[in-house]
C-alpha cells in the first residue's frame, strides 16, 4: 500500500520528458503512475515506478535532481463516493490529503495519495480486526 514516488525536476522544454522516458523504458522500467506540474522554467515530474531504486540510479546517472517520497498506492472500485470515504476517513482521523492522482479503466481505480501521515493513513484504512470472545464453562 506504501509505494515510493520519484520527483524529477526537470527544464520545462519540448522533449525533456521523452529523454526521461526513454532512459527508464531502455531499462525495462515501467511507469505506473505520474503526474506533472509545471512552472516558468521548470517541471516537477512525479513517477511510480515497478523499480524505483533501479529508476534512481538511471535518474541520476542523467543528472536529474530526484527525490524519493512516500505515498499511498490505492486500488479501488471506480465508482462515485469511493474516494469520499477514504477522504472522510483521513479527515475524522486529521490526516491531510497533500495532492493524488491517478486513472481508472475496467471498474477500477488506482490512486496515489501524498498524506502528511502515511503510518496512520495505512492504519486509518486497515480494517480494524473484532476480539474474539472466550467461550466459558458453566
Amino acid at each position: 500500500m506504501i509505494a515510493t514516488q520519484l520527483s524529477i525536476f526537470l527544464e520545462n522544454k519540448p522533449g525533456v520528458l521523452s529523454e526521461v522516458c526513454k532512459a527508464l523504458a531502455a531499462h525495462d522500467i515501467d511507469i505506473l503512475g505520474m503526474s506533472i506540474s509545471d512552472t516558468v522554467d521548470h517541471a516537477v515530474v512525479r513517477l511510480v515506478v515497478d523499480d524505483p531504486q533501479a529508476a534512481l540510479h538511471i535518474l541520476g546517472d542523467h543528472g536529474a535532481l530526484v527525490v524519493e517520497t512516500e505515498v499511498l498506492a490505492m486500488k479501488v472500485a471506480d465508482r462515485p463516493g469511493e474516494l469520499a470515504k477514504i477522504a472522510a476517513k483521513f479527515a475524522r482521523g486529521k490526516v491531510n490529503i497533500e495532492y493524488a492522482y491517478g486513472t481508472a479503466e475496467g471498474g477500477n481505480a488506482t490512486l496515489y495519495l501524498r498524506v502528511s501521515d502515511t503510518k496512520k493513513a495505512v492504519q486509518l484504512l486497515t480494517p480494524k480486526r473484532k476480539a474474539k470472545r472466550k467461550k466459558t464453562r458453566s
